[in-house]
């Protein structure tokens, strides 16, 4: 069998897509050599990119995702859907980390993300580094997303929090200050409608040293980045002739 075969079985064992966490996981059940060599994950973003330059038998449907050409996307939850829309906000997160080359981590890997795939799927730690005290590490794993730096020492630099319901955002904010002794960016992600609610929160006493470190994100403005990023990625593959070859 042939490595673009097997990356194909993968798919289909996954419902007809896979993130390169899925194929790089389960490559070897198909294809025993897959990982013979020290650049195995290359060969294998490379074997898949030029079969989706010359053929419709793949498609990309995401930052990081890849899906058979015929499979139909599952279409974006609304905001009423607050469990779905929390986990599809997370996994949006999550793939920009990705795609911006930070390592990420994400509280919730058991959450469905979209198109059969959960966070974990997409996440590149399934544990948060040791980067501090255990008490401060332990708090720190319970914060939606952080992206972590990929290189040198593994600091969170950016965390986000996705707050569908104003009755937790106190908890928002007091999971992100945690790190508060760390040179770590605090992002709010919710509906538009909350922006009143964390305007106001965020000017209580308690929450004033730390003011000018948060910033609020709507899930539009979430969507937008991510379809822009999306954007100019699809246009740079038709320009140049290769993809973004991300790990």
């Amino acid at each position: 069998m042939r490595k673009i075969d097997a990356i194909e079985k993968v798919m289909l064992d996954n419902g007809g897509t896979a993130s390169w966490s899925i194929i790089y996981d389960n490559i070897t059940k198909y294809y025993p050599n897959a990982k013979s060599s020290s650049d195995w994950k290359e060969g294998l973003r490379g074997v898949l990119y030029r079969e989706m330059k010359n053929n419709n038998r793949f498609k990309k449907i995401g930052l990081g995702i890849f899906a058979l050409g015929d499979y139909k996307e599952e279409r974006k939850p609304e905001d009423i859907e607050t469990v779905r829309m929390h986990s599809y906000i997370e996994g949006i997160c999550i793939e920009l980390g990705n795609f911006n080359r930070y390592l990420t981590y994400t509280a919730d890997p058991s959450a469905l993300y979209r198109d059969k795939l959960h966070l974990s799927d997409v996440a590149t730690l399934q544990t948060l580094p040791e980067f501090s005290y255990e008490q401060i590490v332990k708090r720190a794993k319970l914060i939606d997303v952080i992206w972590i730096n990929s290189r040198g020492l593994q600091f969170p630099q950016k965390v986000f929090e996705i707050v569908d319901s104003v009755s937790t955002l106190n908890g928002a904010f007091n999971r992100s200050l945690q790190l508060k002794n760390f040179v770590t960016e605090f992002n709010i992600v919710a509906p538009e409608k909350h922006r009143d609610k964390f305007l106001e929160t965020i000017d209580l006493e308690v929450y004033q040293a730390q003011k000018e470190r948060f910033k609020f994100i709507n899930y539009d403005d979430m969507q937008e980045w991510y379809d822009s990023e999306l954007r100019k990625d699809r246009i740079k593959s038709k320009l140049f002739g290769n993809e973004r070859n991300l790990a």
